[in-house]
C-alpha cells in the first residue's frame, strides 16, 4: 500500500467513524457521545490540519466557541456548547433544538472531513514538490560550501543534484531512460527528443555535463572554481526552467 493509499485508507474509516456516530446521535442511541466525539475530533482535526489548512479554521468553528460571540442562538451555536450542556435562552428562543444545531455542525466537518479525501492526490503532490525544492536548494548550498574545500567534490555533487532532478522531469513527463542509473547525458539526450527541452536548453545541459564528467572522473585537469560555480549555477536554472 502506498503512503497515498494510506492516508486515503484512513481518512475513510475517520469519515465512517463519524458518519456510524452522527447518526446514532440523530437517532438519540448514543451511549458515550461525549467521548467518542471528542475521541473523533481530536483525529479528524489534525487530518485537516495536515491536508487542508486552507479549511482548519472553518473545522474548528464547528466545534469551538468564538471568543467573540456575543449572543447564543442559531449561527453561534457550536458543538461545545452542547458538551457543556448550554442552550439558548428559551424565552428568545423557545423552538431551539439542540440536538438538531449540533447534528448540524457536526455534518458539516464531516462534509469538509471527505472533501479532504479528494484532495488527497493534489496535498501530496504538493508536498511532495516543496520537499525536493527544499532538498535541491540545501544540496547546492552544501556544494557552495564544499566549494572551499573541494572543487572537485562540489561538482561531483552538483552533478548528483542535476541528475535527480532531471530523472525526475523523465518520470514525470513519461520519458523512458535505457541506463539504470543514467548520467546528465544519458538524460538530457531523450528528454530532447521527447521535446521536454529545447536545442539551447540540451546544449546548456551538455556543457554541464561536461564539467561534471570533469569533476567526477580522474583526469590531468582539475576543475576550476569558476568552472563549479558554472555548474552550481546552472544547476539552479535547471531547477526553474527544467520541469
Amino acid at each position: 500500500m502506498t503512503k497515498r493509499e494510506a492516508i486515503h485508507e484512513e481518512l475513510k474509516v475517520l469519515c465512517q467513524e463519524g458518519a456510524k456516530l452522527a447518526g446514532t446521535f440523530q437517532k438519540n442511541e448514543e451511549q458515550h457521545f461525549y467521548v467518542d466525539y471528542q475521541r473523533w475530533y481530536t483525529k479528524a482535526l489534525k487530518a485537516v490540519a495536515s491536508l487542508a489548512p486552507d479549511r482548519h479554521a472553518e473545522f474548528r468553528s464547528y466545534y469551538e466557541v468564538d471568543p467573540k460571540r456575543k449572543t447564543l442562538g442559531y449561527g453561534t451555536y457550536v458543538i461545545q456548547d452542547y458538551m457543556k450542556n448550554v442552550a439558548p435562552n428559551s424565552f428568545n428562543y423557545p423552538d431551539f433544538d439542540v440536538r438538531k444545531q449540533t447534528l448540524n455542525c457536526f455534518v458539516n466537518q464531516l462534509t469538509i472531513l471527505h472533501a479532504v479525501g479528494e484532495r488527497i492526490a493534489s496535498v501530496l503532490a504538493d508536498i511532495e514538490g516543496e520537499l525536493y525544492a527544499e532538498i535541491q536548494e540545501d544540496g547546492i548550498a552544501v556544494a557552495r560550501q564544499l566549494s572551499k574545500v573541494s572543487v572537485r567534490a562540489a561538482g561531483a555533487l552538483v552533478g548528483v543534484l542535476i541528475e535527480g532532478h532531471l530523472q525526475k522531469v523523465a518520470g514525470a513527463h513519461g520519458v523512458k531512460v535505457a541506463k539504470k542509473n543514467p548520467t546528465i547525458a544519458d538524460l538530457n539526450d531523450p528528454l530532447k527528443a521527447a521535446s521536454v527541452i529545447d536545442t539551447p536548453a540540451w546544449r546548456k545541459i551538455s556543457f554541464l555535463a561536461d564539467i561534471r564528467n570533469l569533476c567526477s572522473h580522474k583526469k590531468d585537469a582539475e576543475p576550476t572554481k569558476e568552472q563549479v560555480e558554472e555548474l552550481i549555477q546552472g544547476a539552479e536554472w535547471i531547477a526553474k526552467n527544467v520541469f
